[in-house]
């Protein structure tokens, strides 16, 4: 069944904000009740739990982006057309945004609203390369699901599992956004930007390279379908 736009752009817009609303929000409950005691296991599974609502939700509507950089990616494999990489940028802003408002108004500021940010004790020559792998990884997990078994079965294990993973292990050195969107919406309300650079351009290329690596065998894959 084809889905038309605005039916993709709502579903993004709706998995976007429920992305953001567990990402930031895990982060802004931990800071405000438990004086971050909780920490970046917390932080891993409230996201992990979001995918899974959104992969399993709306993965057969849309792909399941709720990220910009997952987009670009799935534009360059030729997923997506240019109008439609239009509809998700805009639904994947507009979500997020929301998001940030909802935990604002309902959990409250603290943490920068769950904005994210590196950790300086390491150098940007590290960080950004972290950065990068973090969301290389994350789209070479969506592909891998995508390419064999499509958004079925395990696919939302699988990659709210990597974005958890991603976080557990590298949020120290990164803060591991892999995810311009998710970056964006607290850092606009808190007023936090000194960091955002580093997740509107390192996300981008860690999805673009997978991209490319993967782009031959979705181009194989449709050749032979149309045999």
């Amino acid at each position: 069944m084809a889905y038309s736009n605005l039916q993709i752009f709502t579903v993004e817009l709706i998995g976007t904000f429920i992305l953001v609303v567990f990402a930031t929000g895990s982060i802004v409950y931990d800071a405000k009740f438990f004086d971050g005691q909780l920490g970046i296991p917390f932080a891993a599974v409230a996201p992990f739990i979001a995918l899974l609502i959104g992969v399993y939700s709306f993965g057969k509507i849309s792909l399941a982006h709720f990220n910009p950089a997952v987009t670009i990616g799935y534009y360059i494999t030729g997923h997506i057309s240019k109008i439609q990489v239009v509809y998700y940028l805009v639904a994947e802003i507009i979500g997020a945004i929301l998001g940030s408002l909802f935990v604002l108004l309902i959990i409250g500021d603290d943490a920068n609203l769950g904005a994210n940010a590196p950790n300086l004790d390491f150098s940007i020559f590290v960080i950004f390369p972290v950065e990068v792998l973090a969301s290389a990884m994350l789209m070479g997990v969506i592909f891998y699901v995508v390419y064999t078994k499509g958004l079925r079965g395990f696919s939302g294990v699988a990659i709210g599992g990597i974005v958890g993973l991603d976080i557990l292990f590298l949020a120290f050195i990164s803060g591991a956004s892999m995810n311009p969107a998710r970056a964006l919406a607290p850092a606009l309300l808190s007023g936090t930007f000194e960091n955002l650079w580093l997740y509107w351009s390192a996300p981008y290329v860690g999805t673009m390279i997978a991209a490319f690596l993967f782009r031959k065998k979705f181009q194989a894959q449709r050749a032979t379908n149309y045999e």
